[in-house]
């Protein structure tokens, strides 16, 4: 399969989200593009989207892997054709992403690292911030799911194609645009839905709305809430002590009450994590 089918992907979601922002806004008054926060998330997007999942697809097919298939593997999944494959790894993937996304609000430590995706403040909800997130979090969701799915025996296309069809989903979710799906709300994450998960008045442990691509976990464990008005006002309470830059976002979890010295290592973290996505990535 081609390294370059999710960046092109990637990019066409992208486009694709801009169109529809600037056709059907929900935030008329939100600009489109020339937002003080465009900078730090296109080097999310670019990292995040990109870079780190190449350190890790590394790290995992030279070294994880080897060392755990010989014990581990079931490859279960392994001769089932795509048709089975795609939506069962839609599925699996998606309820532990639901699960794991529960931990990153209820675990203390874990709700620090995600504090940096729930940045998002009024003025700033876009297709872009779905890939503002600390470089740690991605590193939890890739390797409790997609090592598993390996194990089972899933193959790169079904592995592919929630990679693609998750990164619409997310886009849409987060995107400046009014909509609910109708009746497809009760089995798909949906960008209202979504935005009252941001809502500042019920972050952290008491946060609604975990799904990512399909709501229907939030409905099953109740969990799921989706008003009529927008939510009154994104983020969490103490959002204004993140920094608000992609290389300082990189020790925001780690060293929260630093203040000169945290945008100082958050570069050098930065500049170093960076570095080794170039080298992993040629």
């Amino acid at each position: 399969m081609s390294a370059y089918l999710y960046p092109i992907a990637l990019a066409v979601i992208s486009l694709v989200a801009i169109g529809l922002e600037a056709l059907f806004p929900a935030r008329k008054d939100q600009p489109l593009l020339l937002r003080r926060s465009m900078p730090s998330d296109l080097a999310h997007l670019v990292f995040n989207g990109h870079f780190l999942g190449v350190i890790l697809y590394g790290i995992a097919n030279a070294y994880l892997l080897p060392r755990l298939e010989p014990t581990f593997a079931l490859n279960v999944a392994h001769d089932w054709p795509l048709w089975v494959q795609i939506p069962v790894a839609l599925l699996v993937v998606d309820f532990l992403q639901w699960c794991v996304h529960v931990l990153l609000h209820r675990v203390p430590f874990l709700w620090r690292i995600h504090q940096v995706h729930h940045s998002v403040v009024d003025g700033e909800m876009s297709w872009i911030v779905a890939f503002r997130f600390h470089w740690l979090e991605v590193v939890v969701y890739k390797s409790l799911l997609y090592v598993p799915l390996a194990l089972l025996g899933f193959g790169p296309v079904a592995m592919m194609t929630h990679a693609i069809f998750g990164t619409a989903i997310g886009h849409l979710n987060h995107a400046n645009v009014p909509w609910t799906y109708g009746p497809l709300r009760w089995v798909l994450n949906n960008p209202r839905m979504h935005a009252w998960h941001h809502d500042a008045d019920v972050d952290g442990g008491r946060a609604i709305n975990f799904g990512i691509i399909f709501s229907l976990w939030d409905w099953l464990f109740r969990t799921g809430r989706i008003p009529a008005d927008p939510p009154a006002r994104l983020g969490f309470d103490g959002v204004e002590r993140v920094p608000t830059d992609f290389l300082s976002h990189f020790a925001w979890p780690l060293l929260p009450r630093a203040q000169g010295p945290r945008r100082a290592i958050g570069m050098v973290l930065g500049a170093g994590v960076i570095a080794l996505g170039w080298w992993a990535a040629h």
